[in-house]
């Protein structure tokens, strides 16, 4: 089974629309035959596992050491690391995809590592090659269009293009982005026995 790595902020509750949204992510992943991933914890890592596990689908949460609160209740498998550094590479080595929500600065360093590694083609081989990192929803442009600004730093009249631009898909919702990765990692509805919603290719 392939697995989706979700990184998004711990703080909201089950009243907003990020969490909806998280909710709604999870579930889509797990319709189409997706493990879920995440921080294991609140707010939209909650809400993806619950959403997850609402359609029946396996949710991988990894915590850390560092804080003592117990996983969320739909984590059905609980991988413990030891620290931060370790918690984050952990997170990115488990997914075969990433999707990234809404988040703050734990978010942000999540969604830097995970494409710096891929966008450095010596660093690439250690987390499996490059891979597809979503982005939902315009929260994250900002940071996409400060970042494109870096070839002007070495030229007022810049034409390079950034190569890390391609490692990115900016998709406007849960849906969208549940349907992309469904393609993008190949899987294909099951028969019609009924055995399951999708299945990986031989």
């Amino acid at each position: 089974m392939k697995t989706v790595t979700i990184f998004g902020s711990s703080l909201p509750r089950e009243d907003t629309p990020a969490y909806r949204e998280a909710l709604e992510l999870g579930r889509a992943l797990a319709q189409s035959g997706l493990a879920v991933c995440n921080g294991g914890y609140g707010g939209l890592m909650e809400a993806s596992a619950r959403g997850a596990c609402d359609a029946g689908g396996h949710t991988i949460g990894v915590t850390c050491c560092l804080w003592t609160r117990a996983a969320n209740p739909w984590i059905k498998e609980e991988v413990h690391t030891s620290s931060f550094p370790e918690r984050i590479m952990t997170l990115i080595a488990r997914g075969d995809a990433y999707v990234v929500l809404p988040g703050g600065t734990g978010t942000l360093a999540e969604l830097a590592l995970a494409w710096e590694l891929m966008n450095k083609s010596t660093l690439a081989a250690t987390v499996g090659g490059k891979k597809p990192l979503l982005l939902i929803g315009s929260y994250w442009q900002p940071v996409i269009d400060c970042l494109d600004q870096e070839p002007g730093l070495a030229s007022p009249t810049p034409d390079r293009h950034l190569a890390a631009m391609d490692l990115i898909t900016v998709v406007p919702d849960a849906a969208a982005a549940a349907q992309a990765l469904a393609s993008l990692l190949h899987v294909q509805p099951s028969g019609v026995d009924g055995s399951s919603v999708f299945s990986a290719p031989s």
